[in-house]
């Protein structure tokens, strides 16, 4: 077994381990993929400021998000096909998750369903809902996810059609995945993640099939799914989903003030200023570089949070100083669960809290929640 010393680390174990379609899948962005990479590279544009001689003991990186209780601000973000990357993905997430206190987010697409992962965790996690053209449909699994005691609704907003993302279709993925010859040899040089994929009996979109009107199988999924993400959704559909929902709402998908404002103006306990991870327009603004207009727009009348090119603790306190309540890691996580199943998952955060603390205390602070932009060298310009 390799050392860990970062999230690269994983990334690269990860690479290895998980079949070359699905570690594309989570590890691409729309197009050229400059807004995938510029959520990453834009980071190390702050730069930090070191302090010396203060008194760095008893830190703490614990804190809120929408009045939770978690042990750094950092969530795992919802991410499509999760179950993909190891067997049980979903499930083996939420274990490590909830282990460490942090949130989880589970997503609408994913191979766990609701219910099986609140069958194997014991604290109500978050799940996010993409709006389908069945309303029907999305008022069932909104339901679901109030009787499997989800403490958060974490509507996204930026998915009303789908970004080009060109390895997807170069892998030939979809549902199920056109298991072509290059697929076939490719997977066959993974055994210890297909004898995980034989172990279990959760290879499916399991909160789709069986739930959405007509999709009995895997077979009549992929026609399902092409035709159901709905262009049509705006604004004034959140009031009913608001209704239906009544608990805490987080609205994921906001990079632009104007938006932030409409996020506030519909009732919104949060937001959560995103570009889908640069899968979705190539060319708009970095997550971290949208996010000091959005704190000055409505930063002190809604909670923001903010995910995108997370890959260190250095980047979660930097979001932080900046005004963001919480993060959310994606792709980190993935990488994690990819390598090493909920070992990796669990490393992954240990790896962001040790870096977020270590960093945090070299800035001259020992508390989370006094991280201000004061700590921050910022860029002229972004671009």
């Amino acid at each position: 077994m390799p050392i860990i010393t970062c999230i690269e680390d994983l990334r690269v174990l990860a690479e290895r381990r998980v079949p070359r379609m699905f570690y594309d899948y989570a590890d691409s962005g729309s197009y050229t993929e400059s807004t995938y990479r510029a959520n990453e590279s834009d980071f190390s544009k702050i730069k930090l400021r070191q302090r010396v001689a203060v008194d760095m003991d008893n830190r703490t990186t614990k804190t809120k998000m929408i009045g939770e209780d978690v042990a750094m601000p950092v969530a795992i973000a919802p991410t499509g096909l999760t179950g993909m990357q190891h067997a049980d993905g979903e499930i083996l997430g939420a274990k490590a998750a909830e282990k460490f206190g942090v949130p989880f987010t589970l997503s609408t697409m994913s191979i766990c369903s609701i219910e099986d992962v609140a069958e194997h965790t014991s604290k109500p996690f978050w799940f996010q809902l993409y709006v389908m053209r069945d309303r029907e449909f999305s008022e069932n699994v909104i339901d679901r996810a109030k009787d499997a005691g989800c403490s958060a609704l974490v509507l996204t907003v930026d998915l009303q059609l789908l970004g080009q993302r060109h390895k997807d279709l170069k892998n030939g993925l979809s549902a199920p995945p056109k298991l072509t010859i290059p697929n076939m040899i490719n997977m066959a040089t993974k055994p210890r993640w297909g004898l995980g994929m034989l172990g279990t009996s959760r290879r499916t979109f399991r909160n789709i099939v069986g739930h959405a009107k007509g999709v009995d199988d895997i077979s009549s999924l992929n026609s399902w799914a092409n035709e159901q993400f709905d262009p049509q959704l705006n604004w004034k559909d959140l009031e009913w989903i608001k209704k239906r929902w009544g608990g805490k709402l987080i609205l994921k998908g906001i990079i632009d003030p104007e938006d932030a404002k409409m996020a506030l103006k519909v009732g919104a306990d949060a937001l959560i200023v995103s570009n889908h991870g640069g899968r979705q327009l190539d060319g708009a603004l970095s997550s971290i570089s949208a996010l000091p207009a959005i704190i000055d727009a409505v930063g002190d009348k809604i909670e923001v949070h903010m995910d995108g090119g997370i890959r260190t603790g250095q980047d979660v306190l930097k979001a932080k100083a900046l005004g963001a309540a919480g993060t959310y890691i994606g792709r980190a996580f993935l990488y994690g669960l990819g390598a090493m199943g909920e070992q990796g998952v669990t490393t992954a955060l240990e790896i962001i809290q040790k870096e977020l603390d270590i960093t945090m205390a070299l800035c001259g602070l020992r508390d989370v929640n006094d991280l201000s932009r004061d700590v921050l060298l910022m860029p002229d310009r972004w671009w």
